[in-house]
């Protein structure tokens, strides 16, 4: 029976890629963390420019430098590299399957790219996940008030207290 819904799922993804329907995508990369702000910003614009020649731009995140979660290695000619942070963006775009495949093989020789990721998703997904990252930027970080510091001095000295 597995096998029967192996061959069903090979079957509808074939069907899928030679459709001609526009589908939305969302392509996530991670760029170079040693690479200056002026390269981050002409590779971001360069992966943009791609998307835009191939179909509709629908929403986008501007390339940030953040921590990883976890350590990426990759083997270059002169030798491994490992990243423990990056700079992220993510694109959202419309176009048709053919030319997704185009934009998937550009990135992937891109060797400003360390990673990238490339799923199905909605116009309002991604317009809602726009929306969020503003708001995530907008909102100020939490200011130490005179009431936390005099909380954080009670407790030291309430630690360093003889009974």
């Amino acid at each position: 029976m597995a096998k029967n819904q192996d061959e069903e799922i090979r079957a509808d993804e074939a069907l899928d890629e030679s459709s001609a329907e526009p589908r939305v995508y969302e392509l996530g990369f991670h760029l170079d963390p040693e690479l200056p702000t002026e390269e981050v910003k002409k590779a971001h614009k360069e992966i943009r420019t791609l998307i835009e020649e191939a179909g509709a731009f629908v929403a986008e995140v501007e390339p940030e430098k953040i921590p990883l979660a976890y350590t990426i290695s990759r083997q270059e000619t002169s030798g491994r590299r490992d990243f423990d942070s990056a700079y992220f963006a993510w694109i959202a775009y419309e176009t048709i399957p053919t030319k997704h495949a185009d934009i998937l093989t550009s990135v992937g020789v891109d060797k400003r790219v360390i990673r990238f990721i490339d799923l199905l998703t909605t116009k309002d997904s991604a317009r809602h996940s726009v929306e969020m990252h503003e708001l995530r930027v907008k909102t100020p970080e939490p200011v130490e008030t005179a009431d936390t510091s005099l909380n954080t001095e009670l407790d030291a000295a309430l630690e360093n207290a003889v009974v």
